[in-house]
């Protein structure tokens, strides 16, 4: 699934942080997508890792939200693979993973934020918004340290 909204750069459609959402479960993009339509501009909402490095390319989102189980590729390979391409989205992960390990990999990989997705009503756009301002965040009912 890839919906891409507004033109090839989005910088200059609004004053919002453009985000690229990226989860394998269409119900779970559709939740991302009307959650945080009011505060930052969804450029992409995509269920594939592969199509996560091609959109991150075309659209240069302020933010990819990045779900860790995804078919193809990891959200931690897609997150390795945007740094080395030179890619400066911030990489907010969304995740159902709680263990130590998985939080360390990512923000190894160069995640700025990992958000439990239980908790992401309370915890995405705080995390959105840190990643933004060059903080790390970790949903604090995890008990790993950013």
């Amino acid at each position: 699934m890839t919906k891409s909204a507004g033109s090839a750069d989005p910088h200059t459609n609004t004053d919002r942080p453009s985000v690229l959402l990226a989860d394998d479960n269409p119900a779970v993009l559709a939740h991302l997508a009307t959650m945080l339509a009011s505060s930052f501009q969804i450029v992409a909402a995509v269920s594939d890792g592969q199509i996560v490095l091609r959109e991150a390319a075309r659209l240069r989102p302020d933010v990819t939200v990045l779900d860790i189980s995804m078919p193809g590729m990891s959200g931690i390979d897609v997150a390795h693979r945007l740094r080395e391409s030179g890619s400066l989205t911030k990489v907010v992960f969304l995740t159902v993973h709680e263990d130590s390990d998985f939080v360390e990999a990512a923000l190894a990989a160069g995640g700025s934020a990992y958000v439990i997705k239980y908790s992401l009503g309370t915890d995405l756009i705080p995390a959105i918004e840190a990643a933004l301002s060059g903080k790390l965040f970790v949903s604090p009912s995890l008990s790993v340290e950013p």
